[in-house]
């Protein structure tokens, strides 16, 4: 059978990947004294397709999470280590930390040899990882394919994020990047789906593995005739080639516009690419804490420890059944996603990511209130149900999207793919020892006490936000880069 976590992980994809980004409308942000040059009329050129090739990407990103949770038992008795759950949770466990190393790497190699050419790198560890796994015969194969596929998963993770902001025209780059979290869920659901047979064939758990070689080496041929980031071209002063893919991303009649835009961007500052030690200058720090802060905040405000184990905690309120559960979250879950997505930019990404973290901090103070108050204790079932469906519901408005949309909008182009680097790198190290200490932590102090903590840390979250973020909707990335960029 699934795991708990598996079956909530599939509910929130089930939903996720019947919701299609629309209603996208083009608006005046809140950065003051920019003027748009890019026309935002139709063009004919054409950007869809090769943000899919990119979220092929987010797709491995999400099939490598899931696709342990239905085949862990099975590989476990096959690889005879069914009694030690210390190797099983290696084996889970590695990928995050192989995710982490793939992070901090992504940023500098995208700088160095261009984002395709970064994706189709990435596509050697994940199917080397793959390939690993599938054919394993020993714990140690499994491991490092797990730690390999966590490599290449890692580097995706900034690259997708970073590719399709830099390809994507202004008036539907919230929308669009909005996508990359939708097909991390369908990856999830993907491989929850293809562990179907498990039941009947035992060692189908390899063919599970083997499957995602497929996705892999479809991202690096894609890639292969995916026009490079023109902001990454011009950066290397390859002027002829940035205008070849200004005209097949939007057309012929907006590449004197956009190299327009992309050149004033880059007046004055005809300096190298910057060194992991520059994000950390006073130039860049400020911006650079913010896309930092945004991650950390999202993994300390206790998203992985609801979404794993949001059924045990139904259990202990007296709700049974895993099915539930799991409809519960991922219904909560489709409603913001439908909310955030058409909102994303009208409203903006500051004021979502301000109504997510208020209401997570709500519903977190609800959900531990429900479980110390004696005069409450009778309606304890029905508070948690509410808490946490309250709780996904905002977190599906902004905390979980905005971030990694955000993040390559307000760094400059000169720090851009390492400061995306260094954020996500925060994301999975907290994701890794949140979801590795949260158990032990809630044995410690109890859950009510927990609760409270993620509570107190979303309120922070609303009051840093409120003073440190800008909002970048209706902007292209160069105005926003010059309203941000210190004068000098």
């Amino acid at each position: 059978m699934f795991s708990s976590r598996a079956l909530s992980s599939a509910a929130l994809c089930v939903f996720r990947i019947l919701v299609v980004v629309v209603d996208v409308v083009d608006s005046d942000g809140n950065i003051e004294d920019v003027v748009p040059t890019t026309p935002q009329g139709k063009s004919s050129g054409t950007v869809l397709p090769y943000v899919g090739i990119a979220c092929l990407g987010a797709i491995l990103f999400g099939y490598h999470l899931g696709v342990v949770n239905g085949s862990l038992e099975y590989l476990a008795k096959d690889l005879g280590i069914t009694e030690n759950t210390v190797l099983q949770g290696w084996i889970v466990s590695t990928l995050l930390a192989g995710a982490t190393v793939g992070s901090f790497t992504g940023g500098s190699l995208a700088d160095k040899f261009g984002r395709t050419r970064t994706f189709q790198l990435a596509a050697i560890p994940l199917s080397i990882g793959a390939l690993l796994c599938a054919t394993a015969q020993s714990v140690q194969p499994m491991i490092i394919g797990r730690l390999l596929a966590g490599i290449g998963i890692g580097v995706t993770s900034a690259l997708v994020p970073l590719y399709i902001s830099e390809i994507s025209p202004t008036e539907i780059r919230g929308a669009l990047g909005s996508v990359n979290q939708l097909f991390i869920c369908i990856g999830i659901l993907l491989a929850l789906v293809a562990g179907l047979p498990l039941a009947e064939n035992p060692i189908w758990w390899r063919t599970m593995f083997g499957i995602a070689v497929v996705p892999s080496v479809l991202l690096a041929l894609g890639m292969a005739i995916s026009p490079e980031s023109p902001r990454w071209l011009l950066q290397q002063g390859k002027i002829s080639e940035a205008e070849k893919a200004i005209k097949t991303l939007y057309g012929k009649e907006r590449v004197a516009a956009v190299m327009y835009d992309l050149t004033t961007a880059s007046q004055g500052s005809s300096e190298p690419e910057a060194g992991w030690f520059d994000l950390f200058s006073s130039r860049y720090w400020k911006v650079v804490s913010v896309g930092t802060a945004l991650f950390l905040f999202q993994q300390l405000g206790g998203i992985n420890a609801v979404v794993y184990y949001s059924t045990s905690v139904f259990r202990s309120a007296g709700i049974a059944s895993d099915v539930a559960a799991s409809a519960l979250v991922g219904a909560s879950n489709v409603f913001g996603t439908v909310i955030a997505s058409s909102l994303m930019d009208k409203q903006g990404r500051k004021s979502l990511l301000i109504t997510s973290f208020s209401g997570m901090a709500a519903s977190m103070l609800l959900l531990s209130v429900s479980f110390t108050w004696n005069v409450l204790a009778p309606y304890s079932g029905t508070l948690t149900v509410l808490g946490t469906i309250l709780y996904v519901l905002s977190f599906s408005l902004g905390a979980g999207p905005v971030p990694a949309l955000l993040l390559p909008e307000i760094f400059a182009s000169r720090i851009r793919a390492k400061a995306v680097s260094l954020s996500l790198g925060t994301h999975w190290i907290f994701n890794f020892v949140i979801g590795l200490s949260f158990l032990s932590v809630v044995n410690k102090f109890g859950i009510s006490s927990v609760y409270l903590g993620f509570s107190a840390v979303c309120a922070l979250a609303v009051l840093y936000i409120a003073g440190n973020v800008v909002e970048t909707k209706g902007q292209s990335l160069e105005e926003i880069e010059r309203a941000l960029s210190p004068s000098e």
